[in-house]
């Protein structure tokens, strides 16, 4: 009878299961130190595996980091190219789903943010290039519609001051998060909590401030064309 030669490549389960590991361990490893300051060494002892059986399944740091940022940069987009795409939605639903979107990725991920912001400092123009390329068609659609009703006086803000609140009133919290609960005194579940409340107060708070105040006069209340995104 012959000798059965059994394969040493991993079954596909297990090989699903390793490499899930790996990449979990990688993407902890560089939002807390750094592309840079994380070694392959540090990511295997991570996962619980050798060095060698890293290398089998990434080549270098570098595939395995593109692939994590490429992954990541996606979950980041999901929720915003969802809203953008829409053309149906009014501007007002627009602000509401992003929010939504925003905190409820935010919540299952809590430190993509960190892991953006980090990399980005390092090599902003990767990031912006891929973000351009993949908003630039979607988000026309939104700040047209901010353009007109900034015309029409039913709304007076800069699309750049929409965007950084609209992305900061949702973001910041997460980047804050171990500095408010400190400073606050509040629990993980009162903090999860109180983000699941902003999904209804910052869409308030956005309209409120696209609002043109009644009393005041604004100092600037056209908004010059150069300010328009391209």
């Amino acid at each position: 009878m012959a000798k059965t030669t059994r394969s040493t490549k991993p079954k596909p389960a297990k090989e699903s299961t390793t490499e899930e590991r790996i990449k979990e361990a990688a993407r902890h490893l560089f939002t807390q130190k750094g592309f840079a300051a994380t070694r392959t060494r540090d990511i295997a002892e991570e996962a619980g595996i050798n060095l060698a059986l890293l290398n089998y399944y990434f080549r270098s740091k570098q595939k395995l980091f593109d692939l994590i940022m490429l992954e990541n940069f996606q979950v980041f987009l999901k929720g915003i190219t969802i809203n953008l795409s829409d053309e149906t939605m009014t501007f007002d639903q627009r602000i509401e789903k992003i929010v939504i979107a925003y905190i409820d990725m935010l919540t299952r991920v809590p430190d993509l943010p960190l892991f953006i912001l980090n990399e980005t400092r390092g090599n902003p123009s990767k990031i912006t290039t891929r973000l351009n390329t993949q908003l630039a068609p979607m988000r026309r659609h939104l700040f047209d519609q901010l353009i007109i009703s900034n015309k029409e006086g039913r709304t007076n803000l800069e699309p750049f001051h929409f965007v950084a609140n609209l992305v900061g009133l949702s973001v910041f919290p997460f980047l804050g998060r171990p500095i408010l609960q400190r400073v606050i005194g509040i629990t993980d579940t009162q903090f999860d909590q109180f983000m699941q409340d902003r999904k209804t107060l910052v869409p308030i708070w956005i309209k409120a401030m696209l609002t043109p105040p009644n009393t005041l006069t604004p100092p600037n209340p056209r908004i010059p064309p150069h300010s328009t995104p391209k």
